[in-house]
Protein backbone atom coordinates (compact mmCIF):
# COMPACT_ATOMS: atom_id res chain seq x y z
CA UNK A 1 0.00 0.00 0.00
CA UNK A 2 1.80 2.93 -1.25
CA UNK A 3 0.66 6.37 1.08
CA UNK A 4 0.33 9.85 -0.18
CA UNK A 5 0.31 12.47 2.43
CA UNK A 6 -2.62 14.87 1.87
CA UNK A 7 -0.53 18.10 1.93
CA UNK A 8 0.76 17.14 -1.30
CA UNK A 9 -2.35 16.82 -2.70
CA UNK A 10 -3.25 20.73 -1.55
CA UNK A 11 -0.14 21.80 -3.18
CA UNK A 12 -1.14 20.07 -6.15
CA UNK A 13 -4.66 21.13 -6.36
CA UNK A 14 -3.45 24.99 -5.56
CA UNK A 15 -0.50 25.27 -8.31
CA UNK A 16 -3.36 23.98 -10.95
CA UNK A 17 -5.77 26.16 -9.77
CA UNK A 18 -3.49 29.04 -10.43
CA UNK A 19 -1.64 27.64 -13.35
CA UNK A 20 -4.99 26.29 -15.22
CA UNK A 21 -6.81 29.57 -14.77
CA UNK A 22 -3.16 31.43 -16.43
CA UNK A 23 -2.11 29.09 -19.34
CA UNK A 24 -4.67 27.84 -22.09
CA UNK A 25 -3.49 23.99 -22.76
CA UNK A 26 -1.66 23.25 -25.86
CA UNK A 27 -4.35 20.88 -27.22
CA UNK A 28 -7.02 24.10 -27.37
CA UNK A 29 -4.12 26.49 -28.34
CA UNK A 30 -3.26 24.16 -31.41
CA UNK A 31 -7.19 23.76 -32.83
CA UNK A 32 -7.74 27.92 -32.60
CA UNK A 33 -4.78 28.22 -34.50
CA UNK A 34 -6.15 25.48 -37.28
CA UNK A 35 -9.04 27.09 -36.83
CA UNK A 36 -7.68 30.83 -37.76
CA UNK A 37 -5.94 29.29 -40.57
CA UNK A 38 -9.21 28.09 -42.29
CA UNK A 39 -11.30 30.75 -40.94
CA UNK A 40 -12.60 32.88 -43.81
CA UNK A 41 -15.43 35.69 -42.21
CA UNK A 42 -13.08 38.77 -41.53
CA UNK A 43 -14.68 38.90 -38.03
CA UNK A 44 -14.48 35.95 -37.21
CA UNK A 45 -10.87 35.93 -38.37
CA UNK A 46 -10.15 39.11 -36.48
CA UNK A 47 -12.00 37.71 -33.35
CA UNK A 48 -9.75 34.45 -33.45
CA UNK A 49 -6.61 36.67 -33.64
CA UNK A 50 -7.84 38.92 -30.65
CA UNK A 51 -8.59 35.19 -28.91
CA UNK A 52 -5.26 34.30 -29.56
CA UNK A 53 -3.41 37.68 -28.67
CA UNK A 54 -5.02 37.29 -25.35
CA UNK A 55 -4.30 34.03 -24.20
CA UNK A 56 -0.48 34.97 -25.58
CA UNK A 57 -1.22 38.13 -22.98
CA UNK A 58 -2.25 35.98 -20.36
CA UNK A 59 0.48 33.68 -20.06
CA UNK A 60 3.24 36.63 -20.57
CA UNK A 61 1.72 38.84 -18.01
CA UNK A 62 0.62 35.79 -15.42
CA UNK A 63 -2.72 36.89 -15.38
CA UNK A 64 -5.63 35.07 -15.93
CA UNK A 65 -7.09 34.24 -19.30
CA UNK A 66 -10.82 35.02 -18.55
CA UNK A 67 -12.12 36.98 -15.46
CA UNK A 68 -14.69 34.39 -14.99
CA UNK A 69 -11.97 32.18 -13.09
CA UNK A 70 -14.83 29.42 -12.28
CA UNK A 71 -15.99 26.76 -10.45
CA UNK A 72 -13.09 24.48 -9.27
CA UNK A 73 -14.35 21.32 -10.90
CA UNK A 74 -11.78 18.43 -9.50
CA UNK A 75 -11.53 15.48 -11.06
CA UNK A 76 -9.47 12.39 -8.51
CA UNK A 77 -8.74 8.95 -10.31
CA UNK A 78 -7.29 7.19 -7.19
CA UNK A 79 -5.24 3.70 -7.18
CA UNK A 80 -6.81 1.20 -4.81
CA UNK A 81 -3.26 0.86 -3.30
CA UNK A 82 -3.35 4.05 -2.31
CA UNK A 83 -3.83 5.42 1.20
CA UNK A 84 -3.80 9.08 1.84
CA UNK A 85 -2.71 10.04 5.44
CA UNK A 86 -5.39 12.64 6.10
CA UNK A 87 -8.84 13.83 4.77
CA UNK A 88 -8.44 14.13 0.97
CA UNK A 89 -11.59 16.48 0.62
CA UNK A 90 -10.48 18.74 2.74
CA UNK A 91 -7.24 18.81 1.49
CA UNK A 92 -8.86 19.45 -2.23
CA UNK A 93 -10.93 22.31 -0.83
CA UNK A 94 -7.71 23.87 0.63
CA UNK A 95 -5.79 23.60 -2.34
CA UNK A 96 -8.46 25.60 -3.77
CA UNK A 97 -8.78 27.70 -1.51
CA UNK A 98 -4.88 28.77 -1.22
CA UNK A 99 -4.97 28.87 -5.13
CA UNK A 100 -7.52 31.49 -5.65
CA UNK A 101 -6.47 33.52 -2.68
CA UNK A 102 -2.78 33.32 -3.64
CA UNK A 103 -3.45 33.68 -7.13
CA UNK A 104 -5.93 36.76 -6.93
CA UNK A 105 -8.51 34.45 -8.80
CA UNK A 106 -12.36 35.97 -8.45
CA UNK A 107 -14.07 33.97 -6.01
CA UNK A 108 -17.48 32.75 -7.33
CA UNK A 109 -19.29 30.29 -5.02
CA UNK A 110 -21.99 31.20 -3.36
CA UNK A 111 -22.92 29.08 0.02
CA UNK A 112 -26.22 28.19 -0.89
CA UNK A 113 -28.07 28.72 -3.96
CA UNK A 114 -31.03 30.45 -2.89
CA UNK A 115 -29.40 32.91 0.03
CA UNK A 116 -26.48 34.05 -2.61
CA UNK A 117 -23.83 34.59 0.27
CA UNK A 118 -20.25 34.26 -1.52
CA UNK A 119 -18.19 31.43 0.80
CA UNK A 120 -15.30 34.17 -0.21
CA UNK A 121 -12.67 31.75 -0.73
CA UNK A 122 -14.22 29.87 -4.29
CA UNK A 123 -14.73 26.44 -2.20
CA UNK A 124 -16.74 24.46 -1.94
CA UNK A 125 -14.74 22.41 -4.96
CA UNK A 126 -16.67 20.08 -6.89
CA UNK A 127 -15.40 16.74 -6.66
CA UNK A 128 -15.51 13.86 -8.50
CA UNK A 129 -13.87 10.53 -7.59
CA UNK A 130 -12.79 7.34 -9.64
CA UNK A 131 -11.74 4.82 -7.93
CA UNK A 132 -8.97 2.89 -10.19
CA UNK A 133 -6.69 0.11 -10.38
CA UNK A 134 -2.72 0.63 -9.39
CA UNK A 135 -0.71 2.74 -7.14
CA UNK A 136 -1.28 6.46 -8.47
CA UNK A 137 -3.13 9.20 -7.88
CA UNK A 138 -4.47 11.37 -10.97
CA UNK A 139 -6.05 14.81 -10.54
CA UNK A 140 -7.07 17.01 -12.53
CA UNK A 141 -8.64 20.45 -12.45
CA UNK A 142 -10.81 22.45 -14.85
CA UNK A 143 -12.15 25.91 -13.44
CA UNK A 144 -15.29 26.54 -15.51
CA UNK A 145 -17.01 29.37 -15.96
CA UNK A 146 -20.92 29.98 -16.07
CA UNK A 147 -21.34 31.67 -19.26
CA UNK A 148 -21.29 28.48 -21.28
CA UNK A 149 -22.26 26.31 -17.80
CA UNK A 150 -25.85 27.87 -18.12
CA UNK A 151 -25.89 26.77 -21.57
CA UNK A 152 -25.69 23.58 -21.02
CA UNK A 153 -28.83 21.22 -21.45
CA UNK A 154 -29.86 17.23 -20.25
CA UNK A 155 -32.66 15.59 -22.11
CA UNK A 156 -34.50 12.17 -21.54
CA UNK A 157 -35.05 11.09 -25.04
CA UNK A 158 -37.40 8.13 -25.72
CA UNK A 159 -35.06 5.29 -27.30
CA UNK A 160 -37.13 5.48 -30.69
CA UNK A 161 -35.46 8.68 -31.20
CA UNK A 162 -32.43 7.15 -31.54
CA UNK A 163 -29.27 8.89 -33.72
CA UNK A 164 -31.36 11.75 -35.25
CA UNK A 165 -32.74 12.88 -31.95
CA UNK A 166 -29.60 12.54 -30.30
CA UNK A 167 -28.08 14.61 -33.04
CA UNK A 168 -31.15 17.33 -33.26
CA UNK A 169 -30.34 17.72 -29.64
CA UNK A 170 -26.94 18.55 -29.63
CA UNK A 171 -27.23 21.24 -32.62
CA UNK A 172 -30.20 22.65 -31.29
CA UNK A 173 -28.53 23.26 -27.54
CA UNK A 174 -25.47 24.44 -29.59
CA UNK A 175 -27.97 26.83 -31.85
CA UNK A 176 -30.28 28.01 -28.99
CA UNK A 177 -26.89 28.71 -26.79
CA UNK A 178 -25.80 31.16 -29.77
CA UNK A 179 -23.28 33.86 -28.53
CA UNK A 180 -23.80 33.46 -25.15
CA UNK A 181 -20.90 30.54 -24.02
CA UNK A 182 -18.35 32.31 -26.08
CA UNK A 183 -17.81 30.74 -29.28
CA UNK A 184 -15.63 28.85 -30.40
CA UNK A 185 -17.01 26.19 -27.76
CA UNK A 186 -16.00 22.74 -27.31
CA UNK A 187 -19.20 20.66 -26.86
CA UNK A 188 -19.25 17.86 -24.41
CA UNK A 189 -21.95 15.22 -25.10
CA UNK A 190 -23.06 11.95 -22.48
CA UNK A 191 -25.00 9.48 -23.83
CA UNK A 192 -26.21 6.66 -21.82
CA UNK A 193 -26.58 5.66 -17.86
CA UNK A 194 -29.39 7.66 -15.86
CA UNK A 195 -30.30 11.14 -15.65
CA UNK A 196 -27.50 12.49 -13.30
CA UNK A 197 -24.72 9.97 -14.74
CA UNK A 198 -25.33 11.28 -18.51
CA UNK A 199 -24.57 14.68 -17.12
CA UNK A 200 -21.08 13.50 -15.34
CA UNK A 201 -20.18 11.89 -18.88
CA UNK A 202 -20.41 15.26 -20.51
CA UNK A 203 -18.58 16.75 -17.89
CA UNK A 204 -15.64 14.62 -18.11
CA UNK A 205 -16.12 14.47 -22.25
CA UNK A 206 -14.64 18.06 -21.97
CA UNK A 207 -11.30 16.92 -19.77
CA UNK A 208 -10.60 15.07 -23.33
CA UNK A 209 -8.13 17.18 -25.58
CA UNK A 210 -9.46 18.86 -28.66
CA UNK A 211 -7.50 16.66 -31.21
CA UNK A 212 -7.89 13.09 -29.36
CA UNK A 213 -10.24 10.98 -31.36
CA UNK A 214 -13.01 8.79 -29.49
CA UNK A 215 -11.63 4.70 -30.14
CA UNK A 216 -14.98 3.60 -30.92
CA UNK A 217 -15.08 4.18 -34.84
CA UNK A 218 -18.86 5.03 -34.79
CA UNK A 219 -18.79 7.52 -31.73
CA UNK A 220 -15.42 9.21 -33.53
CA UNK A 221 -17.85 9.31 -36.80
CA UNK A 222 -20.81 10.98 -34.95
CA UNK A 223 -18.40 13.46 -32.77
CA UNK A 224 -16.71 14.52 -36.55
CA UNK A 225 -20.32 15.17 -38.16
CA UNK A 226 -22.10 16.77 -35.29
CA UNK A 227 -18.71 19.20 -35.53
CA UNK A 228 -18.88 19.75 -38.84
CA UNK A 229 -23.18 20.53 -38.39
CA UNK A 230 -22.59 22.76 -35.54
CA UNK A 231 -19.47 24.88 -37.69
CA UNK A 232 -22.32 25.20 -40.45
CA UNK A 233 -24.49 26.93 -38.08
CA UNK A 234 -22.63 30.33 -38.46
CA UNK A 235 -22.51 31.77 -35.17
CA UNK A 236 -19.17 31.89 -35.58
CA UNK A 237 -16.30 33.23 -32.81
CA UNK A 238 -18.11 35.15 -30.13
CA UNK A 239 -21.35 35.24 -31.95
CA UNK A 240 -20.14 37.37 -34.94
CA UNK A 241 -20.53 34.93 -37.63
CA UNK A 242 -17.76 32.31 -39.71
CA UNK A 243 -17.65 28.84 -40.12
CA UNK A 244 -15.95 28.06 -36.36
CA UNK A 245 -18.45 27.94 -33.86
CA UNK A 246 -16.94 24.54 -32.24
CA UNK A 247 -13.69 23.80 -31.84
CA UNK A 248 -14.42 19.91 -30.90
CA UNK A 249 -17.48 17.53 -29.91
CA UNK A 250 -16.77 15.17 -27.56
CA UNK A 251 -18.60 11.93 -26.43
CA UNK A 252 -18.99 9.61 -23.69
CA UNK A 253 -21.40 6.82 -23.44
CA UNK A 254 -22.06 4.02 -20.89
CA UNK A 255 -25.10 1.56 -20.75
CA UNK A 256 -28.22 2.49 -19.85
CA UNK A 257 -32.15 0.77 -19.34
CA UNK A 258 -34.01 -0.38 -22.15
CA UNK A 259 -36.71 2.38 -21.44
CA UNK A 260 -34.21 5.26 -21.80
CA UNK A 261 -31.90 7.53 -23.59
CA UNK A 262 -30.61 10.28 -21.72
CA UNK A 263 -28.65 12.82 -23.32
CA UNK A 264 -26.31 15.55 -21.56
CA UNK A 265 -24.56 18.90 -23.34
CA UNK A 266 -22.28 20.07 -21.59
CA UNK A 267 -20.62 23.22 -23.49
CA UNK A 268 -17.19 24.80 -22.56
CA UNK A 269 -16.11 28.34 -23.92
CA UNK A 270 -13.00 28.60 -25.80
CA UNK A 271 -11.16 28.61 -22.32
CA UNK A 272 -11.28 25.18 -22.24
CA UNK A 273 -9.48 25.15 -19.43
CA UNK A 274 -7.93 21.54 -17.29
CA UNK A 275 -4.65 20.55 -16.06
CA UNK A 276 -3.63 17.42 -14.62
CA UNK A 277 -0.84 16.27 -12.62
CA UNK A 278 -0.03 12.47 -10.91
CA UNK A 279 0.96 12.13 -7.55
Amino acid sequence: MRKIDATLITQAVKAMCIDANIILPKDVRSSIDSCLKMEEYPQAKESLELITKNYEIAEREDVPICQDTGVACVFVELGQDVHVVGDITDAINEGVRQGYRDGYLRLSVVGDPLQRKNTEDNTPAMIYFDIVPGDKCKITVAPKGFGSENMSRLAMLKPSEGLSGVKSFVIQTVEQAGANPCPPIVVGVGIGGTFDKSALLAKKALMRDTDDINPNPEYAKLESELLESINALGIGPQGFGGRTTALAVKINTMATHIAGLPVAVNLNCHVARHMTKYL
